[in-house]
């Protein structure tokens, strides 16, 4: 049994960083960790721009603390929406620092109000980025609120996914955050063009972890925690070794007052022991020695980018992740307050 792990140090590509003060608490959480970060364009209002990205990036550098300046390169996304221009999307791939554009379906997540309301009336966009080569980045859910929401996903496939892979063969899609069996058969059936991204809680839990002992606000994301066979598929996926599953955190931070409310915000705040999860969860299932590919091959392989030449280190040994964590002028509570993790992050 390893006591020690050296590997290339891994890329998060699926990130939520807010703004301000906020921003400013969890970024280093990341930054020690990873290497680079796809940083989804939800704030309020939305990067909608070129310009707007522009802008978040330099925010997000300015508030690299001083020993982690230079060493992590947030990757810039836009907001998809009904009227986004194709000048926008070729704006956005000459840029050289936006690297997707990312589609929420209207109201399907949290600072989604904004997103597409039908996927037929962003063809020129989707036309723009499949010729210039621009990955769309999707949250995977259907809004009909005759839908179940724990079968949101699967529907999506079958009326979004498939329609749009057949439409525009060429364009390259990250799956984002996926929870069902339904979709690692997708992407395992799906031609080379389509990957997806798994975060550590989808990977750790099920359904149960929403209830158990009472409700569990600070375990409610979207897309929702799924059935344990569901998890189970997941987990085979993430191991396998296939080239077109990779980390994505989804980490998504909220002051305790937004989840412990009578309408919780959705969202899982990981970053403060990302890696280390997802070593754990590997380790469970006797397959560490492909946390590397998942971690840091996989995704800049997909994206068309070089691998990192840098390495971390973790050790074995245990512990405490704290009850809360600073978040701004407020607090959050991370995944597993309180517990105990069995990997730490040498340095950094």
């Amino acid at each position: 049994m390893a006591d020690k792990l050296t590997f290339t140090r891994p890329d998060d590509w699926h990130l939520h960083l807010r703004d301000g003060n906020a921003m400013r608490s969890v970024l280093p959480d990341t930054a020690r960790r990873f290497a680079r970060a796809i940083i989804m364009p939800n704030l309020k209002p939305p990067i909608v721009t070129t310009e707007q990205a522009a802008a978040y990036r330099a925010r997000i550098l300015s508030a690299l603390p001083a020993g982690l300046a230079g060493r992590f390169e947030p990757l810039m996304t836009l907001y998809l929406t009904d009227a986004t221009p194709p000048e926008e999307i070729a704006r956005a791939k000459e840029s050289g620092f936006v690297q997707a554009v990312k589609l929420y379906p209207a109201g399907a997540t949290t600072h989604s109000d904004a997103g597409v309301t039908d996927i037929a009336r962003c063809g020129a966009a989707l036309a723009q980025m499949e010729k210039l080569d621009l990955p769309l980045l999707v949250h995977g859910e259907v809004v009909d609120p005759a839908v179940d929401v724990f079968d949101r996903e699967k529907v999506f496939i079958d009326r979004v996914l498939i329609p749009l892979q057949q439409r525009f063969p060429g364009l390259r899609i990250v799956f984002e955050h996926i929870t069902t069996r339904e979709a690692v058969e997708f992407v395992q059936s799906a031609s080379g063009r389509i990957a997806a991204t798994i975060t550590p809680h989808h990977l750790m839990l099920n359904r149960n972890a929403l209830f158990t002992g009472g409700l569990r606000p600070h375990h409610y994301c979207l897309p929702v925690l799924k059935r344990e066979v569901h998890r189970q598929a997941l987990l085979k996926a993430a191991t396998s070794g296939h080239a077109r599953f990779f980390s994505g955190t989804d980490s998504a931070p909220h002051p305790v007052s937004a989840k412990e409310s009578a309408c919780g915000c959705a969202g899982i705040y990981s970053a403060h022991a990302a890696i280390e999860l997802y070593a754990e969860v590997f380790e469970q299932v006797g397959r560490l020695d492909r946390l590397e590919a998942f971690a840091s091959f996989h995704g800049p392989d997909f994206y068309g980018l070089p691998r990192n030449s840098e390495q971390i280190s973790l050790i074995r040994e245990s512990w405490q992740i704290p009850a809360q964590i600073e978040f701004g002028e407020d607090v959050l509570i991370p995944l597993g307050a309180g517990g105990q993790v069995c990997w730490k992050l040498v340095g950094n």
